[in-house]
C-alpha cells in the first residue's frame, strides 16, 4: 500500500492536506530552546520598562517630537508584548507580568529605580535629554540580548522567534539613530 506522497500514490485530499499542515504547525511551534524562551521572557520585561519610561512623555516633555517618539515606542512594544505572550502560551512556557513592575535590571540597557525615579521627577528639556539618553541606552540593551542570543549555539531556529529578533534589531538600531539625531538638535539648541 502507498503512503500519500510515495510514487503511484493518489494525491492527498484537503482533509490530509490540513492535517499535514496542521502538523507542521505544531512542530514549528515546539522547535525552540531554553534560550529562546528566555529571550523572549526578559524581552517582555524589557520592553514593559521602554513603554513606563514613554508613557511619562506626555506630560513631561518640552519638545513635540519626543512625544511622538513615545507614542510610537509604547504602540509597537504593546504590539510586540502581545505577540511574545502568544508566543509562549503557544509553547506552553509561563507569560510573565508585562506591567513593569517586576522589571529585570540584570538585563542590558536597563534603567535603574534611581534614573526612572529622575525621569519621574523632570520635565521640559531636562526630561528631553534624560529621556533620549536613557531610551538609547535601553535600545542598545535590547540589541545586545538580540546579539546574545543569535550567538547562542541552536537558538532562534525558530522561524517566528528569528523573525522577532531581527525585527527587534532593526526597530531598535534605526530608532537610536533618529534618538541621537534628537539629542545632538537638543544640545546644539537646534529644537527645528
Amino acid at each position: 500500500m502507498a503512503t500519500p506522497g510515495s510514487v503511484g500514490a493518489p494525491p492527498p485530499n484537503a482533509a490530509e492536506l490540513e492535517a499535514l499542515y496542521l502538523a507542521r504547525q505544531d512542530s514549528a511551534r515546539t522547535r525552540f530552546t531554553e534560550a529562546d524562551a528566555r529571550f523572549v521572557t526578559d524581552m517582555i520585561a524589557h520592553h514593559a520598562q521602554a513603554v513606563v519610561m514613554s508613557e511619562l512623555a506626555p506630560a513631561r516633555a518640552a519638545d513635540p517630537s519626543i512625544r511622538t517618539l513615545a507614542a510610537r515606542i509604547i504602540n509597537a512594544q504593546h504590539d510586540e508584548v502581545a505577540w511574545m505572550e502568544l508566543w509562549l502560551r503557544d509553547r506552553g512556557q509561563a507569560v510573565p507580568s508585562a506591567d513593569g513592575e517586576h522589571a529585570h535590571l540584570h538585563m542590558p540597557g536597563m534603567a535603574s529605580s534611581e534614573q526612572l525615579a529622575a525621569l519621574q521627577r523632570t520635565t521640559g528639556e531636562a526630561f528631553d535629554r534624560l529621556f533620549l539618553t536613557l531610551m538609547i541606552e535601553h535600545h542598545r540593551g535590547a540589541i545586545a540580548m538580540v546579539n546574545a542570543l543569535l550567538a547562542t549555539d541552536g537558538a532562534a531556529q525558530d522561524p517566528a522567534t528569528f523573525k522577532l529578533a531581527s525585527d527587534i534589531n532593526v526597530d531598535q538600531t534605526t530608532e537610536i539613530a533618529r534618538m541621537e539625531l534628537m539629542l545632538d538638535a537638543l544640545s546644539s539648541g537646534d529644537t527645528r
